[in-house]
């Protein structure tokens, strides 16, 4: 381990021992030209199932993260507290210093084969992002389905990685055997804005592509449009252009969400604004006083009543699925029962619906992004 570390810090300048010695199974640190600015850890793991908090009500109680860090880049991504416990920072460590769990499939195999596992449905997509970068170079996908497959367990996989393509016929085997679902996140559809703020992600038409590759494989594919950004993507006509190239890509149902910014993720969100909309910063300050990290009731309320009549309108909304929903509805539909008005506002609050994407307060939530 000691001499695995000293080898990789001398091939990387200014990378510290003691930055390795958070990653406990430590093999080598790797850095290729052909994935430019991206640091690889390969790593040991000695489990691959996470479970979910017991208080949580998510619809899935195992996710599976064969990456810590997302080459990404999402300037608003939840995840990016993961990376301090491995001391680095949130910022641009997360963005390209990766650790990749090279053992994930031959782990995961030896879990799934004890009597115990009960072959609840597993996630992949909570945290990071299993079809970024890295996973062209390391092929762990492949690995995982298969292992997920044979031993009877249904999959849930969501991603913004046109690599889900290349996996196609892998998941159409699996789907013989077991439920797979699959899920896109697009959220911006405007180029320069998705390039700016998601500069590692295949391009927006890359992924409705992708949508519809799935589609045609026989797949039946929910697209997040998470997150929806204040005075950036929310407009009516925004919205409705996206919604309406999301229907005609094929999708079966979208869920939406207004931007959520943990501590975390604030000061680098704001820092991004700041370089890139600075005339915005007055109102986003105004969205998200203080050390708040969802967006204020009213702006909820109003984004909820401009994109629901547009999910309505290109049939994009799913009876039963909790993916139709606001992961974070406003406070006043969460005891609602059926329609009611407040103000100008309707509100079609389903609170189970809602219960059922994230946790309640105090417990932990499992990253979409």
């Amino acid at each position: 381990m000691a001499s695995s570390a000293a080898g990789a810090a001398s091939t990387l300048p200014g990378l510290e021992l003691t930055e390795l010695a958070a990653m406990p199974g430590h093999l080598r640190t790797v850095r290729t030209p052909e994935f430019a600015g991206a640091v690889f850890h390969e790593v040991l793991a000695k489990s691959a199932l996470n479970r979910v908090p017991a208080g949580s009500a998510m619809p899935f109680s195992w996710t599976i993260n064969p990456y810590r860090g997302c080459s990404h880049a999402c300037v608003y991504c939840f995840a990016r507290g993961s990376h301090r416990y491995l001391d680095f920072d949130t910022g641009r460590d997360f963005d390209s210093q990766i650790v990749v769990k090279v053992n994930v499939a031959e782990v995961l195999g030896r879990e799934l084969a004890k009597p115990s596992w009960r072959r609840e449905m597993v996630a992949l997509g909570t945290n990071t992002d299993p079809y970024q970068r890295a996973e062209g170079r390391y092929r762990l996908l492949p690995g995982i389905i298969e292992t997920l497959a044979a031993s009877g367990t249904p999959i849930s996989i969501l991603t913004k990685g046109t690599l889900l393509r290349r996996d196609l016929p892998v998941l159409s085997e699996a789907a013989k055997r077991v439920p797979v679902e699959l899920a896109m996140s697009i959220a911006v559809g405007d180029h320069a804005l998705q390039q700016s703020i998601e500069p590692g992600t295949p391009t927006t038409r890359a992924r409705l592509d992708t949508v519809a590759a799935a589609r045609a494989a026989g797949f039946g594919v929910d697209v997040f449009v998470m997150p929806v950004l204040p005075y950036l993507t929310d407009s009516p006509a925004q919205l409705d252009a996206l919604l309406r190239d999301i229907r005609e890509a094929g999708a079966r149902s979208v869920m939406y969400g207004a931007l959520h910014l943990r501590s975390h993720v604030k000061p680098w969100f704001f820092a991004w604004l700041e370089r890139e909309h600075p005339e915005l910063l007055p109102g986003y300050r105004k969205l998200f006083p203080g050390a708040s990290s969802k967006a204020t009731q009213a702006y909820r309320l109003e984004l909820a009543a401009r994109i629901r009549p547009l999910m309505r309108k290109h049939r994009l909304e799913y009876a039963g699925r909790a993916h139709s929903r606001d992961p974070y509805p406003p406070v006043a539909a969460a005891g609602a029962h059926g329609s009611r008005r407040r103000g100008a506002v309707q509100l079609d609050a389903e609170p189970r619906e809602a219960a059922a994407v994230f946790a309640p307060p105090g417990v932990p939530e499992p990253t979409l992004f």
